[in-house]
């Protein structure tokens, strides 16, 4: 065998073991650490996400609106599956108020301004402002209005002729329709005021035609027609006749009718005359009318204190004593007693305003005294053993046994005749005490952080339950979206040519329909539910999906490494899922991200059409109920608002993130 070496020219090369000699440069050997380490795609796709800061702060904001609309609907205790009108509208409350302080600093309180006052009681006139729930109250000092107005009180009522009137005088009717007797001492006091009463420029048409007329007082009776409203043929006694009296007069009516030889007229009215001269207007004025008899039952003496006006009269049934000249004018003076067909107003009716501080939730969940509880809630009680009461002995009878009753004491008893099947029965209602929050099943008055909306919710609570909701809808839609659109535009621009025209065209007819015409045909056809309002958002939703992956799959499929991949035999399935998708899906995921936020505003603007989820608690419908009160509870548009938009800008970001941490093509950069 021939060991020679020959070089590049043929000559021959003697090698010796001197010519190989172990040179060591370093004294030491030593292995040397790897600065990097193997990792897994999952890994490196965590590692790049968690650098964007951005998208960090974003998944953590998601993952807490999350959980917030899972858990708060489930451990809240306030009801969101009923109305409740009586505590609608509430404002927001942490604090408790301080009685006599003019701050809303969170407490649950509302300024009111421009409220009626009254004088004599201190407070508002409007009784429906509860004396307890009143923190802070200043009055305005007193003006006098000319205008008819049921706030105002005293003053002058004027009974004015006009020029154009033919009857010769204008005429104001007590149209009681009593049956006047001469032993029961009917009398009537009239108060009319001096006759130089100064009117204001502007009060009445013509100043310089107008001054005080003659009027005279009588009573009409007969019999009526069939409408019971006129006369056949009345009779007249004449209680005062034409005069200019003046000051505070009596006149007895059964004295009079007893002059005329009459013991009883029947259907009695009293009426005021007023002569219409024809060079002048002239005018009446009174400050008071009252009726009243000594000896007629109580019915008929509660019938003519209604129909006296007299400033004096603190409390009638059916209207204000204190404002009864003014209601004459108004109309809302009890139907069907005083008419006129002259020009009739009020003079210089005092009218003071007031601004309070009031607690509304006092006011709504605090003691009420008049409340109304039946028969059937008070045996409820009674069965809990929370009181004891008798329904035969009545109000005396009531025992508060716990504090978890909510009625403090029973004010009155009324018994109630109801007919049924098996007969009439005796039922009762009751006017108690009663502590509304306990009446309304609360352990404690409530307080909401963000006040209720118009049916009575809690902002939060109905807020974060139409997060779920709507959450809900869009990860559904978008994950149904996402899956078809994928497999739809990954066949398309995976195979193309004639597969990727068919489907490409039948995209474009689809996307040439309206998508509201889809939605309305959808609901129409099959029904407004949150399915169908799902099911109308997937039929167009996932083109954009398709879209996207189609472009991918064109940008991929021709790369050096799909080719090779083929060429060493590769499934058109492994090239799909293995090689091009995996390139493919960091923009097609960030396009399904973005989308939900784009279901939850797609919604939103539909609720405003009246065809979103209707009967749902759907972020849509929410903005939807509340854009009314924007003005006066800004909180109810806000706070939705703010929670909305963190979803969006949320997302948007977390997309971004996702974007580059699932791309292929940074794995291992930093």
């Amino acid at each position: 065998m021939d060991n020679k070496r020959y070089d590049a020219y043929g000559n021959e090369v003697i090698v010796s073991k001197d010519d190989f000699n172990l040179t060591q440069k370093d004294k030491k050997i030593y292995d040397k650490k790897f600065e990097t380490k193997a990792t897994t795609y999952g890994k490196d796709a965590l590692k790049r996400f968690s650098k964007n800061k951005s998208s960090v702060v974003a998944a953590v904001i998601i993952t807490l609106l999350l959980l917030l609309a899972l858990i708060v609907p489930v451990v809240s205790p306030y009801d969101i599956s009923t109305v409740h009108q009586s505590e609608r509208l509430l404002p927001p409350k942490m604090n408790e108020p301080v009685d006599g302080e003019w701050k809303q600093n969170w407490n649950g309180t509302k300024f009111y301004t421009n409220i009626p006052y009254d004088e004599d009681t201190g407070l508002p006139k409007d009784p429906s402002y509860l004396k307890n729930a009143i923190v802070a109250i200043e009055a305005y000092p007193s003006e006098y209005v000319n205008a008819p107005t049921d706030k105002a009180s005293n003053g002058t009522f004027i009974l004015t002729t006009s020029k154009k009137a033919g009857s010769g005088y204008v005429y104001l009717s007590i149209y009681n329709l009593i049956n006047y007797t001469s032993t029961d001492n009917y009398k009537i006091v009239v108060k009319v005021p001096e006759e130089n009463l100064t009117l204001e420029e502007g009060f009445v048409t013509d100043m310089k035609a107008t001054k005080f007329g003659q009027y005279r007082i009588i009573i009409e009776y007969g019999e009526l027609d069939a409408k019971g409203e006129k006369y056949v043929d009345a009779n007249t006694i004449v209680l005062q006749d034409w005069s200019t009296n003046t000051g505070t007069f009596e006149l007895n009516i059964s004295d009079e009718i007893e002059k005329a030889g009459l013991t009883k007229v029947n259907n009695g009215r009293i009426t005021f005359q007023l002569k219409n001269e024809a060079d002048n207007i002239t005018y009446l004025p009174l400050q008071s009318v009252v009726l009243s008899s000594d000896t007629a039952d109580e019915n008929i003496k509660n019938q003519l204190a209604i129909m006296s006006m007299d400033n004096d009269i603190e409390e009638l049934d059916d209207c204000n004593g204190k404002a009864l000249l003014v209601k004459l004018n108004t109309g809302k003076f009890p139907v069907g007693f005083w008419r006129s067909d002259g020009v009739k107003t009020v003079f210089r009716a005092a009218y003071m305003k007031c601004n309070i501080l009031y607690d509304v939730y006092e006011a709504t969940y605090g003691i009420k005294e008049t409340k109304e509880v039946t028969h059937m809630i008070m045996q409820q009680y009674m069965d809990k053993g929370w009181c004891k009461y008798n329904f035969e002995i009545g109000p005396s009878s009531f025992i508060k046994l716990s504090d978890k009753c909510p009625v403090e004491r029973v004010v009155s008893q009324k018994s109630l005749e109801i007919e049924g099947l098996d007969g009439t029965t005796i039922s009762y209602e009751l006017t108690t005490e009663t502590t509304m929050y306990k009446y309304y099943g609360y352990k404690t008055m409530p307080k909401y952080l963000l006040g209720t909306d118009n049916s009575g919710y809690d902002l939060i609570t109905i807020s974060f339950n139409g997060l779920r909701t709507s959450l809900l809808l869009a990860i559904t839609v978008s994950a149904i979206c996402l899956t078809f659109g994928l497999c739809w535009g990954a066949i398309s621009g995976y195979f193309g040519g004639n597969v990727d025209l068919i489907m490409e065209r039948f995209c474009d007819i689809l996307g040439g329909v309206p998508w509201i015409v889809v939605m309305t045909l959808a609901i129409l056809l099959l029904g407004n539910n949150i399915i169908t309002f799902g099911l109308a958002l997937c039929l167009t939703g996932w083109m954009g999906t398709a879209a996207r992956t189609r472009t991918q799959f064109y940008r991929f499929k021709g790369r050096e490494y799909i080719l090779a991949s083929r060429t060493l035999g590769s499934s058109d399935g492994r090239l799909i899922f293995r090689h091009i998708l995996p390139n493919a899906l960091g923009t097609i995921v960030t396009g399904s991200i973005l989308s939900i936020p784009g279901v939850i505003f797609s919604e939103a603007t539909l609720s405003y059409l009246n065809l979103g989820l209707q009967g749902s608690n759907s972020f849509g419908n929410i903005l939807s109920r509340n854009q009314q009160y924007l003005d006066d509870y800004p909180a109810l548009i806000v706070f939705p608002a703010i929670v909305i938009a963190l979803i969006m800008i949320s997302f948007n970001l977390f997309g971004n993130g996702l974007r580059d941490a699932l791309n292929p093509s940074l794995k291992g950069s930093e």
